[in-house]
């Protein structure tokens, strides 16, 4: 079974444009997890525009299935996930200043940063996936790390769906059997929304969990949390 991780970033942005509690971060995410998330995702960045290191401590206490930090690997973020002991860290080479990820990990070039990163995480317990695109030699080098899943990156799946679906999956496909060889677990997000997740969920036999936010949270504008969710597990399942 695909597991599916609610990532909840948009919500902490809508309560962080009034400066107040509404919504409760920590209440919707139990919230999820009740509705059938099998995990939540949270990306702290350093200027605290949605989830903030505080969330993630508070979480920390209400969350019962897994929780996923999402980051670059700063001393402070570093820092801050070896105290919260999450059950999945994910690296992402995010410079300060992006709206969102855009790219995946140069594992080649940050070789050494990586495998020192991971090896803290590995002692600590944590399991760690490190965020890449589909070029097979990143993923050979993501394999030499220690890191124990790689995240594939899939906005280029997402572009291309509607213009080639089949073509568009493929590299990740090609990825996604090279990693499995390697003995590495795949997760896989971003873009992904009810339109593209169960094409690539049945084209990629070998996917363990999906992180999905910004088209989760802007369904449940029209439909609520609780229906989103269903729909989105239902898509994993088919």
């Amino acid at each position: 079974m695909i597991k599916l991780s609610v990532n909840i970033n948009k919500v902490a942005t809508i309560r962080n444009a009034r400066g107040n509690n509404i919504p409760n971060v920590a209440q919707f995410a139990i919230d999820c997890e009740k509705f059938g998330a099998d995990g939540i995702t949270v990306h702290p960045r350093p200027d605290g525009r949605h989830i903030r290191y505080e969330d993630v401590y508070e979480l920390k206490k209400v969350v019962t299935t897994e929780l996923n930090i999402e980051g670059y690997p700063d001393k402070s973020f570093v820092d801050m996930v070896l105290s919260v002991k999450p059950q999945q860290v994910t690296l992402v080479p995010d410079p300060p200043n992006v709206l969102t990820s855009n790219a995946g990990w140069d594992t080649k070039k940050n070789s050494t940063f990586l495998k020192e990163i991971i090896t803290e995480f590995n002692k600590a317990g944590i399991r760690t996936s490190i965020f890449v695109d589909t070029n097979i030699e990143n993923i050979l080098h993501a394999s030499e790390t220690g890191t124990k899943r790689i995240e594939l990156y899939t906005e280029p799946y997402a572009a291309n769906f509607s213009l080639d679906k089949l073509n568009a999956v493929t590299p990740f496909k090609e990825a996604a059997l090279f990693a499995s060889e390697l003995g590495l677990g795949i997760n896989a997000g971003h873009d992904l929304n009810q339109q593209n997740l169960d094409f690539f969920a049945t084209q990629i036999p070998q996917l363990n969990e999906v992180s999905i936010g910004h088209a989760i949270i802007s369904d449940a504008l029209y439909l609520g949390i609780e229906n989103v969710i269903g729909i989105y597990k239902r898509k994993l399942r088919n």
